[in-house]
């Protein structure tokens, strides 16, 4: 089981990427062309909500009760928690970074229930969006980021 949901966190990642972008350009075309809000937005805004919270009850899951988690696993004797990299990033910077970005997430798809010029709606979901979209390239763990913390693009079986 904590194989799949690893998998499917991987996985989901790749659809917040894809619905995020597809309402940052919503947010910016309606913002900088002046457009009327529409249903449409509201959906955009509303399934990346939805996908980030589904990928956000996975991530928690994951992070308490995971192969690594912090109940079912704990710490190795001797080793600290901000001298490890592994354990910091997988433990501190990954969930905050991504607890933080679905706040954002949330608060953008906030601005289309307020009762405010739609212009405006438009420019606050953009920068909420964007600013998420940010600390999610920032927190997720890239081949890049060396061996221990580096994770594939795409999850393995």
């Amino acid at each position: 089981m904590d194989n799949f949901l690893l998998i499917l966190h991987s996985l989901l990642r790749w659809l917040i990427l894809i619905l995020l972008v597809l309402s940052i350009l919503r947010s910016w075309n309606g913002w900088k062309q002046k457009k009327p809000f529409t249903a449409a937005d509201r959906k955009s805004y509303l399934f990346t909500m939805i996908c980030a919270h589904i990928t956000l009850l996975i991530g928690v899951y994951q992070l308490l009760f995971g192969r690594m988690g912090v109940i079912t696993a704990g710490l190795p004797p001797g080793v600290e928690l901000m001298k490890n990299d592994f354990f910091r990033f997988y433990w501190v910077e990954h969930p905050f970074g991504m607890l933080v970005s679905i706040l954002l997430i949330t608060m953008g798809n906030g601005m289309a229930k307020k009762q405010i010029p739609d212009e405006r709606k438009f420019k606050k979901a953009f920068w909420y969006f964007f600013i998420a979209l940010i600390l999610i390239l920032v927190s997720i763990p890239w081949p890049f980021r060396g061996q221990s913390i580096g994770r594939g693009l795409l999850p393995t079986m």
